[in-house]
């Protein structure tokens, strides 16, 4: 595959570290687990979202913008970096934040919220669950416009055929890592959210040929729902990226610990992000890689993931919304 043809910033100077978790394979008596620490990559504060920014931002930069327009939640990640990666460029950056949760946002939250403020995001806009987002973010791109300023319109947690590009990067990544440490991946784990990271590394891993199937921990959204989503963008990536489209069988995602919906905790999510950092010292983050670890947890104590599995657990960020959190993890419990 010659990703090498698509324009490319670059915020991270090499690949992310995998790393061996004894200690938590241990624990849970199970597979030998492994972690690919994307948390550590480039911009503020890192997260997967960088991977998919590096393509993005290209393009934005090539379509002559000064201004990235981007949505997510209250707490979102994919805006933090997206402001960040705004800084980096010397461009203006601009936000619709998308209250999943009624009367969820806090101009004085801590967290992700903050550091749009450090970070100098141009301007805020706060919609409720069920605006159309794309309308808002139309309505800041005509806005620039009238001020004779050129937007860019960066999708939800960057996830099209241009960001996720960054995944099938990251598939590619994963394969000479595993190489260079003579450690072959029998699965691999990931948090399911807007769906670019787990669509391009099951585009990057196919069109690799490399025989791991990949399980997607919904954080949102039902599994039917889910995998339809993650299908069709799959064959949107390989489309643009030239390469075979991805068998339908091969998304699978699991929506046993979302919860009572996005964003809010659960017992197994406090006791996942409690138990990473007691016994890795990584910090995981309470909406998506806190929700994924409790799906890898849960499917090794039940046996789905068999004792003599290699398997790499995605870490794709997000600690900083730790701190809008801090009463519900404190404790060690939702109650």
């Amino acid at each position: 595959m010659q990703l090498a043809r698509f324009p490319r910033r670059r915020y991270t100077p090499g690949p992310t570290p995998i790393e061996r978790m004894d200690h938590l394979s241990r624990h849970l008596g199970g597979a030998d687990l492994y972690v690919k620490r994307d948390d550590l990559l480039g911009l503020t504060a890192g997260g997967n979202k960088t991977r998919k920014l590096e393509f993005l931002v290209a393009d934005a930069l090539a379509r002559g913008a000064d201004t990235l327009i981007t949505v997510g939640a209250v707490q979102s990640n994919h805006c933090r970096l997206t402001a960040a990666a705004a800084v980096k460029e010397g461009m203006k950056c601009r936000l619709v934040l998308e209250q999943r949760v009624a009367g969820s946002y806090r101009p004085d939250a801590s967290g992700n919220n903050f550091l749009f403020d450090l970070l100098g995001v141009e301007k805020i806009t706060v919609v409720d669950a069920g605006e159309d987002l794309n309308a808002a973010m139309n309505k800041e791109m005509q806005a620039l416009a009238a001020e004779g300023r050129t937007g860019y319109i960066v999708p939800g947690g960057g996830s099209n055929a241009i960001g996720s590009l960054g995944y099938v990067a990251c598939a590619e990544e994963i394969l000479q890592q595993g190489f260079d440490m003579g450690v072959a991946f029998d699965r691999v784990v990931v948090a399911s959210g807007s769906g670019g990271t787990h669509a391009g590394l099951l585009v990057g891993f196919n069109s690799n040929s490399a025989g791991a199937p990949i399980t997607g921990i919904n954080v949102r959204r039902p599994s039917a729902e889910q995998t339809a989503n993650i299908q069709a963008l799959t064959a949107q990536i390989a489309e643009n990226a030239g390469v075979a489209a991805v068998p339908p069988e091969a998304v699978v995602c699991r929506d046993e610990w979302v919860g009572p919906g996005y964003s809010l905790p659960t017992d197994e999510m406090v006791e996942a992000v409690r138990m990473f950092a007691a016994l890795e010292g990584i910090l995981l983050d309470p909406v998506y890689t806190g929700k994924a670890a409790a799906g890898l947890i849960g499917l090794v104590r039940a046996g789905e993931i068999a004792r003599d599995e290699r398997v790499l657990f995605i870490h794709t960020g997000g600690s900083p919304a730790l701190y809008a959190y801090q009463e519900i993890l404190r404790g060690g419990s939702t109650q």
